[in-house]
């Protein structure tokens, strides 16, 4: 980023408003991202090492398991509601206001989280909790990453919109680093029954600083100028903006969908591949520490690439390269699954930094940008959040119904769940080629282009 101009003087769109600072806007979306996915990804970490023990029956491993991750998958339900409240939010009244508030509703629930009763102290009482805690996490991430890759995307250069976006994915990886970097320890050092009880907490504890960090942080970001602009002479009275969504771009927000479900390939490594090294019932013999070092190499991978795969899309566009890492991706994630099989944690490694931290990146690099400028501005945070979180709701049951169609005791678990995977990555590729292309086009003229 030091290589590159700052600030640029105004297109005619937003001129008499300020310069664009695509740099600082860069950076707040990136701290602010990291903060907020440190949360999320830590209470994912969770359901599969130490949930299905503390807050489910224990009578039947496998129920215990699908009950965690079907908690884990709860927090997606409630994402579409908060991308039509949030997304309106951030279209109607500011960008700003909506990070700001989304950062510190996430903070408070993953704080609530650490202090939870377990299920042999209140029975089902302490299911129902995580579960209302979980709806409000999943509402509150809503809003984050399509009100922070829109005021981004505003905020940059033509030509290096997808390298400045990158950023905010990049802390999304930095914050799941951030979340296994905190319970690695934890997990290593503790003995088990001590972890189990208290250890876990402690990271889930520490999201009071998350709160606070996001307020001050997320408060002195300034509005892209041309939103302000456009805010400043809307007509007094507009559509609602998924009204308008729905009437203007069906198509484009079906489309959408459908190329957000290449992040099965994501549940497919780091949430089932979790469980199924490390559950007892699967009998593959890997310790939770050691998962959360491969966890955390998969992390490390994806913030080198991220960056580099952004500013390629600005140079040879963003479709090819989106559908070309997901069906890449979703082909080798058997052979992840595979070497999970063996037993060999450094294969295991080689295969989770090619299948997560390049190809998936790939398309994870790219996305944001790509959802972006599909959408006009009137409602580009709406048309993001809208897509992006129904089609994670719809991803995010993917771990379960990996564990149902290949349970404990299966023998065929990465050929089932590998091509199970492959057939997804693949619907969202002929999604992503069907789509407009965005190369060489400044937002002015995608503002200005029909719906395909």
């Amino acid at each position: 980023m030091s290589t590159t101009p700052t600030r640029e003087p105004l297109t005619s769109q937003g001129a008499g408003t300020g310069v664009r600072d695509p740099r600082k806007a860069a950076m707040s979306g990136w701290i602010g991202s990291a903060l907020e996915y440190y949360d999320f990804a830590l209470y994912s970490l969770a359901a599969t090492l130490v949930f299905p023990a503390i807050f489910f029956p224990s009578g039947n491993p496998t129920v215990a398991i699908i009950a965690s991750l079907a908690t884990y998958a709860v927090g997606y339900v409630s994402r579409p509601i908060g991308a039509v409240v949030l997304g309106a939010y951030g279209d109607r009244h500011g960008r700003k206001k909506v990070l700001v508030f989304a950062m510190l509703l996430m903070g408070f629930a993953t704080f609530a989280v650490g202090l939870l009763p377990t299920y042999g102290q209140v029975g089902l009482l302490a299911p129902a909790l995580l579960v209302i805690l979980r709806l409000i996490q999943g509402f509150a991430v809503a809003g984050e990453l399509g009100g922070a890759s829109a005021m981004i995307v505003e905020h940059s250069p033509d030509a290096q919109r997808g390298f400045f976006a990158s950023f905010s994915l990049q802390g999304t990886q930095v914050g799941s680093i951030l979340a296994t970097a905190v319970l690695l320890p934890l997990a290593a050092l503790l003995p088990a029954d001590q972890f189990s009880s208290w250890g876990w907490r402690i990271p889930f504890l520490l999201s009071a600083v998350v709160i606070l960090a996001g307020y001050l942080i997320r408060r002195r970001v300034t509005e892209p100028p041309a939103y302000a602009a456009q805010s400043g002479t809307a007509p007094a009275k507009q559509r609602f903006p998924l009204v308008e969504l729905l009437r203007t771009r069906p198509g484009v927000l079906v489309r959408c969908v459908a190329m957000t479900f290449t992040n099965v390939i994501g549940m497919a490594t780091l949430i089932f591949g979790v469980s199924y090294a490390t559950q007892k019932g699967y009998g593959n013999g890997f310790s939770s520490s050691e998962f959360l070092w491969v966890t955390l190499g998969a992390n490390i991978a994806a913030v080198i690439t991220i960056p580099f795969f952004g500013a390629l899309s600005d140079k040879i566009g963003r479709r090819m390269l989106m559908a070309a890492g997901g069906v890449i991706g979703g082909v080798l994630v058997t052979g992840y699954l595979w070497a999970i099989q063996q037993g060999s944690l450094p294969l295991v490694f080689v295969c989770v930094v090619i299948v997560q931290g390049i190809f998936f990146q790939m398309w994870n690099a790219t996305f944001a940008t790509f959802f972006q400028e599909q959408f006009p501005m009137r409602i580009r945070v709406t048309g993001f959040a809208v897509s992006q979180n129904i089609g994670l709701m719809i991803a995010s049951f993917f771990p379960s119904i990996f564990t149902a169609l290949a349970p404990p005791g299966s023998t065929n678990v990465p050929l089932t769940i590998g091509l199970t995977t492959l057939g997804i990555c693949l619907v969202s590729a002929v999604a992503t080629l069907m789509s407009s292309d965005t190369k060489g086009k400044s937002l002015e003229d995608l503002e200005g282009q029909k719906a395909g």
